[in-house]
């Protein structure tokens, strides 16, 4: 399985835990590489784009709060983030 993986800095650290733990899926990381301060809006964008080109089946978004990369994401069609 393919899963397309993103996150702000508040995320970061999560992001990297996650793909170091569930190392029997295949992550597409798409950023952000580090606890430097990103609009988390491009990355969200960044992920939805590898779902919606066929590139993985799932995404995974992370942020400080959760609601930020949502609501990013639910500017998409056929996108329903929460």
């Amino acid at each position: 399985m393919k899963i397309a993986i993103a996150s702000d800095h508040a995320g970061y650290k999560l992001k990297q835990l996650l793909q170091k733990e569930f190392t029997e899926i295949n992550f597409i990381d798409v950023g952000t590489f580090s606890e430097e301060s990103v609009d988390y809006p491009d990355y969200a964008h960044k992920a939805i784009e590898q779902f919606n080109q066929g590139r993985c089946e799932k995404v995974i978004l992370i942020c400080g709060s959760g609601i930020g990369v949502s609501i990013a994401a639910n500017r998409f069609k056929k996108v329903r983030a929460a």
